[in-house]
């Protein structure tokens, strides 16, 4: 039996930290990095005596989140003690929402090869995160760093509305688009601020769902789609020797691109969950969501669709712009300079995209602005430099950003525009390629191309490209 005779079925548990300043029950920084165990204090280390006080701006930003993604925010939430134990957790307990959490059935729409689809939400809670463990392979033992201990983390927990790997990545990806738009995430999943836990089961449409495993912690969307493909053909190969999924928490490997067994799956029971007696209940106004949603900035489905009305963009390309809040507002900064969006789009469509994916580096990390972006097409339109000499820009600006103008001075970049300089050098290349010339005359055009590019690299790539093409014409038409 194959593949085809099971229906995959998929939820995702998604975590991203907050962008908060400071932790959700102190004030210690939540700024990626630092030694071991220097951000932290009594609260976070879970000494005796403490009580945890709630950063509201943790409140402020998962209500955003799910207003940006069609929830029912809730009047009236509290929070809850999670119990496990674990040696990266101080105080053996976690602090999350069990049955009132505060953003309540939503939607993300994505798109599919069937058109458009919505993973609907059950629900958006805030919780702290738990330490980090380092493990010393030499010493053959581990240390703990909480120094994450107590960043505030949304968990957005959504139905089991997936079918597959590709929607998965697709809804992965919208997620994550939607958070960098409204500021509520660096969603930097290198850093684990952005992270999944996977469920899976298969079964035969018509019979009762099938048993679930669940794939923690995984910070690539690579990572994930491999994940998924490999531990559906695990349970449809268990399945159809006979076998019988067991409920467990698995590890994805991905240098042996297999999971593997790591506990038995938890419910919800099994946490013990009771309601945190330390901290009061959460009570938002009807005004307070009010102005929550008033600051909510134009998300990339409304931003898409105003791109290909208003710059007549393809609608491949404003996919592409609108999916990273980054790439979009170098776009619409860039436009502000030059004032051509076709320009722009093209050069982060292109060379930007090409770059970035060679690169394996994130839009947040492009080091230049839309500013010297801009510039850089202003060059070109005012005919300062040639495309080519553009792209040696480019890559200028991403080895070490500065002006454009200050870069093509540094190293004598700019366009040769002087008749008398151009006409030279056109001679030259005549006078050297008689069987180019010979090709024109009989008709074949590519002879033209040729004889251009031949005096581009005469002159590295300084000649304006228009001049020359008009004045290998007029003298091969002599």
């Amino acid at each position: 039996m194959s593949r085809q005779d099971y229906e995959v079925i998929i939820g995702l548990e998604v975590h991203a930290e907050l962008s908060t300043k400071t932790k959700i029950f102190c004030s210690c920084p939540t700024e990626f990095g630092g030694a071991p165990n220097t951000h932290t204090c009594p609260i976070c280390m879970a000494m005796p005596g403490t009580l945890p006080v709630l950063n509201e701006k943790v409140v402020e930003y998962a209500v955003k989140a799910g207003l940006a993604t069609n929830c029912t925010i809730s009047r009236n939430s509290k929070n809850d003690r999670k119990n496990y134990y674990y040696p990266d957790l101080p105080k053996s307990y976690q602090i999350s929402q069990f049955d009132k959490p505060l953003c309540e059935e939503g939607y993300v729409e994505i798109d599919t090869e069937n058109g458009k689809k919505k993973i609907r939400l059950e629900r958006i809670h805030i919780e702290e995160d738990a330490g980090k463990l380092n493990h010393d392979d030499f010493g053959g033992g581990s240390l703990v760093d909480l120094n994450r201990a107590g960043v505030p983390l949304i968990e957005i927990v959504s139905k089991p509305d997936l079918r597959s790997s590709e929607e998965v990545e697709s809804y992965m990806r919208k997620l994550k688009s939607i958070l960098e738009y409204i500021e509520v995430s660096d969603c930097k999943m290198q850093e684990g601020s952005l992270r999944a836990d996977v469920n899976v089961s298969v079964h035969k449409p018509g019979e009762p769902l099938g048993t679930r495993t669940e794939m923690k912690n995984m910070n690539s969307f690579r990572s994930i789609v491999r994940a998924i493909e490999y531990e559906v053909e695990r349970q449809i190969d268990v399945l159809e020797d006979g076998g019988k999924i067991d409920q467990e928490t698995l590890r994805w490997d991905d240098v042996s691109g297999k999971t593997f067994p790591m506990r038995d799956k938890e419910d919800a029971q099994d946490y013990r969950y009771f309601p945190e007696p330390d901290l009061v209940a959460i009570k938002l106004s009807e005004e307070y969501i009010e102005n929550v949603k008033s600051t909510l900035p134009e998300l990339p489905e409304s931003r898409k669709q105003r791109y290909l009305q208003e710059y007549e963009l393809t609608e491949k390309d404003a996919n592409i712009i609108t999916a990273s809040k980054y790439l979009s507002d170098l776009f619409e900064s860039a436009i502000k300079v030059c004032n051509n969006p076709k320009a722009v789009n093209n050069w982060i469509i292109s060379d930007i995209s090409r770059i970035l994916n060679e690169t394996e580096m994130e839009p947040i990390a492009i080091p230049f602005d839309g500013n010297q972006l801009g510039k850089l097409v202003v060059l070109i339109d005012n005919g300062t430099i040639s495309s080519s000499i553009g792209k040696k820009v480019l890559t200028e600006l991403f080895e070490n950003p500065r002006d454009p103008e200050v870069i093509i001075k540094e190293k004598g970049w700019i366009q040769i525009s002087d008749e008398g300089a151009i006409k030279e050098v056109v001679m030259k290349i005549l006078n050297a390629n008689p069987q180019s010339v010979a090709d024109f005359k009989a008709g074949k055009d590519k002879a033209l191309g040729f004889l251009v590019g031949q005096a581009m690299k005469e002159t590295k790539g300084q000649a304006n490209p228009k001049m020359l093409n008009e004045m290998f014409l007029e003298e091969l038409k002599k």
